[in-house]
């Protein structure tokens, strides 16, 4: 684990892109090797993914934080969000994407992402906010840690391939931001 003092979690600009899709490609490959196909992962560019993260910030109700290593100036993490995809109306906001470099993991930088998105969601009225994480992702645990139970289970496509995936859901955005004296 890599020290990271100081942090800072800010949103995302038009020049962080490059280096968003550089940490989603790194981190699919470093998590999902053996769980998504080498094919597909090995098939991924930075140049793709940056343009699909430029859309994205164009979507009205999507946000994209990231976080950013001031030590070396760097983003190191991001987390995509926004209204919920799908779900029934009880799920406010949807958390899309939270990928940290394998390096800084057990650093703290997802929780601080996850409060930084959990305290937007709130000043936007919302209150209560899920992920879908793959069933196989070995950091799915992550998600409990900072207070997430699993609601449901579904299916995904990616590759080529059905895999299933978990629904996270927080109920309580204000505990999750730290504004209502929660633990994380």
């Amino acid at each position: 684990m890599k020290s990271i003092k100081p942090i800072e979690i800010r949103p995302a600009d038009p020049d962080d892109l490059m280096e968003v899709a550089s940490v989603l490609v790194t981190t699919w490959r470093a998590t999902f090797r053996g769980i998504i196909s080498d094919a597909y992962l090995d098939a991924m560019t930075v140049g793709n993914q940056a343009i699909g993260h430029a859309r994205r910030m164009r979507v009205p109700g999507s946000f994209l934080t990231v976080a950013v290593d001031l030590s070396d100036d760097r983003v190191i993490g991001f987390a995509n969000y926004g209204r919920a995809r799908g779900m029934p109306p009880a799920f406010d906001r949807e958390l899309y994407e939270l990928y940290i470099l394998p390096d800084y993991h057990g650093a703290g930088v997802g929780s601080a992402l996850v409060r930084s998105v959990a305290a937007h969601c709130r000043e936007m009225g919302a209150s209560s906010l899920f992920a879908w994480v793959l069933a196989d992702n070995p950091n799915r645990l992550f998600y409990e840690r900072v207070g997430a139970r699993a609601v449901g289970e579904g299916r995904v496509g990616v590759g080529g391939e059905r895999l299933v995936q978990v629904a996270y859901r927080w109920d309580d955005l204000a505990a999750l931001s730290g504004a209502g004296g929660g633990v994380i």
